[in-house]
């Protein structure tokens, strides 16, 4: 039996941040949309719902992210952060629509122009330039803790969004009739009404687990290493990427408030995980040494400049992403191997797709928590998602093999697709996540 909805004048008009879930005045307060996760997709997807009027609860076990002021960096003390991303341009233009990238853009973000692309094991390569589509950049780089940053920043200035960080998801029980609210527990105790369950939690997604969603996945048996490094030669704004039968390692240009700096990058190393354990064993002279070599010293040396770090890689996907009253967005509907730096560019898609469908239903008069509602959300995001993790495991298993067959065939494809203008153009809108 579900408990009597509170009334709408129980949420707390006012933006608040509250480190470590403090109770207020009211044991339990409702809102339309809790979501569970506080990163890139989840505080986007927050920012996107609370301009359309919806009341937002964000909850976050982790706590809240810097200041944007205190995360500037210069030439005496570069720390970027090691984790970034590679934004196509379709997710930049949402967060100039959230209003957020102006101030993202001011920290600092890198432009990349073009892209370097060769098969360790072979002549086949392949460039692409964004003058090849008459666009001044393929994309940008920007470090996940800035956009985090400007995310949070924005979120703070809606009247209609609390920011609960420092505060775990416990127990859900999901609303079974139209009209009513799902309960939320969190581990201090404080209860939670929402019309609507979102798990933008990651790839070990506590709502997916509460609400039962099942899910195919499979490890690659590849670790990913992470680090700042910076180079002998100038990056040339350019993203490199070189296939080796143990993993690819991609190399992203970063850029310092100081316009001339253009010597720090980072790296994503992904190798089999007996080999990332013996990398991350080496001191940083000798890994800067096997870097410099698995890179074939395209930038001259290398020095790490920064903490390195390691993940696993694994890939799964959710069965479905929605059920009655909850919905899953980013890594806690799919997971993906970074080669490509897609994961949270389908994230934001999941966002703004997601966004947009209940922002319909809400116009409409809809229930936004009935499964015929976020069944639009589903069938517009399963297909794309999926094709792309497919792109993506066939790339990884095609440059991972060493079938001798089959490395001619690799090669020999990046080579003619290098000579194609009309396929490379066509290949260059879809990484920037443009309509062909």
């Amino acid at each position: 039996m579900m408990v009597p909805i509170l009334p709408r004048e129980k949420f707390l008009t006012t933006t608040t941040d509250i480190q470590g879930c403090a109770i207020d005045s009211c044991a339990t307060n409702s809102c339309d949309i809790l979501v569970n996760g506080g990163g890139m997709v989840g505080l986007g997807l927050a920012l996107a719902l609370a301009g359309e009027g919806f009341s937002v609860v964000v909850l976050d076990a982790q706590a809240a992210p810097a200041a944007p002021a205190a995360l500037q960096v210069s030439m005496i003390q570069p720390l970027f952060d090691s984790r970034v991303s590679a934004l196509t341009e379709a997710s930049r233009q949402w967060l100039q629509q959230l209003g957020v990238w102006d101030a993202l853009a001011a920290l600092r973000v890198c432009a990349y122009r073009d892209m370097q692309v060769w098969d360790a094991d072979g002549t086949g390569a392949i460039h692409f330039a964004a003058e090849e589509v008459h666009a001044n950049l393929l994309g940008h780089i920007v470090e996940n803790r800035l956009v985090c940053a400007v995310l949070y920043a924005a979120l703070q200035q809606q009247p209609t969004v609390q920011l609960r960080n420092g505060c775990a998801l416990e127990a859900a029980t999901l609303a079974t009739t139209a009209g009513d609210y799902s309960e939320i527990t969190c581990n201090d105790g404080t209860s939670w009404r929402c019309r609507l369950l979102i798990g933008a939690d990651g790839g070990n997604s506590r709502v997916r687990t509460l609400c039962g969603f099942s899910t195919r996945e499979w490890s690659y048996e590849q670790q990913a290493i992470v680090a700042t490094v910076r180079s002998e030669r100038p990056h040339q704004h350019t993203a490199w990427q070189r296939f080796m039968a143990t993993g690819p390692l991609a190399v992203l240009p970063l850029q310092l408030p100081e316009a001339s700096e253009q010597r720090h990058s980072s790296i994503v190393w992904s190798c089999d995980s007996a080999l990332a354990s013996k990398l991350m064993a080496l001191s940083d002279t000798t890994f800067n040494q096997r870097l410099q070599q698995a890179f074939e010293l395209r930038l001259g040396t290398m020095e790490i400049v920064g903490p390195r770090l390691v993940f696993p890689l694994h890939q799964q996907h959710a069965a479905d992403y929605v059920r009655t009253g909850v919905a899953l967005v980013g890594d806690a509907a799919h997971t993906i191997h970074p080669l490509a730096g897609q994961g949270v560019n389908l994230g934001f898609s999941d966002a703004r797709c997601l966004a947009g469908v209940l922002v319909q239903a809400k116009r409409r008069g809809e229930d936004l928590a009935t499964l015929q509602t976020l069944s639009r959300y589903q069938r517009q995001r399963k297909g794309p998602n999926l094709a792309t993790m497919l792109a993506m495991e066939g790339f990884k298993r095609s440059f991972g093999s060493d079938n001798l067959a089959l490395r001619w065939l690799r090669n020999a494809g990046l080579r003619l697709a290098d000579g194609q203008p009309a396929l490379k153009r066509t290949l260059i809108r879809q990484a920037m996540g443009l309509s062909l």
